[in-house]
């Protein structure tokens, strides 16, 4: 009887580290997070699932190019996934479905080889406050970006998307594209 106590103790106690394990990282190392919509096409997809690395950045800041997962600043239960296109003291322009970019007073024309086609309608000119970064949807006229609410304060962004898991035949890791 004792020993079937002891198995049945160390069987609770082996399931409550991995529990506690399991905690640890969701909250503080990766997130899954499934897309929702058609705002990234065609680089993400509905329905698509992906890991997101909650812990690059409290080491560095986001880059330019990174697709990242964060709270919608009007709805902080809502998440969202877009494209970090102007980093903090940026000038960002959109002008004949060219975006460019000034990084201190040098004018950058990005070369967006990922929207496959999207073309980016409109115009703006904003320069982005420090602390804050211009997000776009690789799908631009089927996202709800900046564009519309504003820079995204950094305090909302959750993580960098580092894995595509599923589709299984499409699963790769994501880095930073060559804008220049």
């Amino acid at each position: 009887m004792r020993k079937a106590l002891w198995s049945l103790f160390e069987i609770i106690e082996t399931v409550a580290i991995a529990v506690v394990a399991v905690v640890l990282v969701r909250t503080f190392i990766v997130q899954p997070f499934v897309v929702s919509g058609a705002s990234m096409e065609p680089t993400f997809y509905n329905g698509n699932y992906l890991l997101v690395d909650e812990m690059t950045y409290h080491f560095r800041s986001p880059e330019r190019g990174e697709v990242i997962v964060f709270r919608y600043p009007g709805d902080i239960s809502t998440f969202y996934i877009k494209r970090i296109i102007g980093l903090p003291g940026d000038r960002v322009v959109l002008n004949d479905n060219t975006v460019s970019v000034y990084e201190g007073g040098e004018k950058k024309v990005l070369n967006e080889s990922y929207l496959l086609g999207h073309s980016t309608s409109g115009s703006f000119d904003i320069t982005v406050p420090n602390g804050e970064y211009f997000v776009m949807g690789d799908n631009r006229n089927f996202s709800f970006d900046s564009r519309s609410w504003g820079p995204l304060p950094k305090g909302d962004v959750i993580g960098v998307v580092r894995l595509r898991l599923w589709p299984i035949n499409e699963a790769r890791a994501f880095g930073v594209p060559s804008y220049y």
